[in-house]
């Protein structure tokens, strides 16, 4: 579903000079798989996401989702995946409902198909008791799973997720990974990144760590404790960024 080949980003500060976020990536991810990109602040996660989601052009290197070219054929690309920000990007006047009939419409789904796919996330996601409550007036928790919504409305078949779960509580949280699990079962290609080391071990079926733009690792939670000869994923992750345990 993902194939990236020798991705690199260098941007320019007047400062610093050039800088390259992204240096010479390359993964796969596979339909019916999470795949978790793990890195510190700064390290070219989202960088990363923002090219396959052709929202920044690459320097160097491209990609291809579910077989389109993110050089050569951007709005293909656009039409096979969903992209969760860390900027939700809603509508505060209008309500989740609202929201969702919105970018069905301009998705090109017709009233029939919207309707019903804006019933099964409502009740997927448990929104039914907000889903018409005007969005400026929803709790962090409820603006999120409107966000995850809107990304997962068309049904695409790739998935791209940046931080979904930050800042939310317990109970939030586990409804969005249930909703992660059912999108796996269902095929859906997901590339998923996270701060929170737990959830990427329940989560993912592989892990890649990026850090100074560079993949430093990628393989399952057996192959990372084989690698590194440590057990949890906290300790498997500051291991790779050099960090003492």
């Amino acid at each position: 579903m993902i194939r990236v080949n020798g991705l690199s980003k260098e941007f320019k500060d007047p400062k610093r000079g050039k800088q390259l976020a992204v240096d010479d990536v390359s993964f796969e991810v596979h339909a019916g798989e999470v795949f978790g990109l793990l890195g510190p602040n700064g390290a070219g996660k989202t960088t990363t996401l923002r090219l396959l989601a052709t929202l920044l052009k690459p320097t160097s290197g491209t990609a291809t989702l579910n077989g389109f070219d993110i050089v050569r054929e951007p709005e293909k690309v656009r039409e096979q995946i969903g992209f969760l920000s860390g900027d939700m990007g809603l509508y505060g006047r209008l309500t989740p409902v609202e929201i969702l009939d919105f970018f069905g419409k301009l998705n090109s789904m017709d009233a029939a198909r919207r309707a019903n796919r804006i019933e099964t996330l409502v009740t997927m996601l448990d929104m039914k008791s907000f889903s018409g409550v005007r969005t400026d007036k929803l709790s962090t928790g409820m603006k999120q799973k409107t966000a995850i919504a809107r990304t997962m409305l068309n049904d695409p078949p790739v998935l791209i997720l940046d931080e979904p779960t930050s800042g939310l509580d317990v109970p939030t949280a586990q409804t969005i990974e249930t909703a992660i699990v059912e999108a796996k079962r269902d095929g859906k290609c997901v590339l998923y990144s996270t701060h929170v080391m737990e959830e990427a071990e329940h989560l993912c079926d592989r892990i890649a760590v990026i850090n100074g733009g560079k993949l430093k690792i990628i393989g399952t939670m057996e192959e990372l404790r084989k690698a590194t000869g440590k057990q949890r994923l906290r300790e498997i992750f500051l291991s790779l960024l050099g960090v003492e345990t």
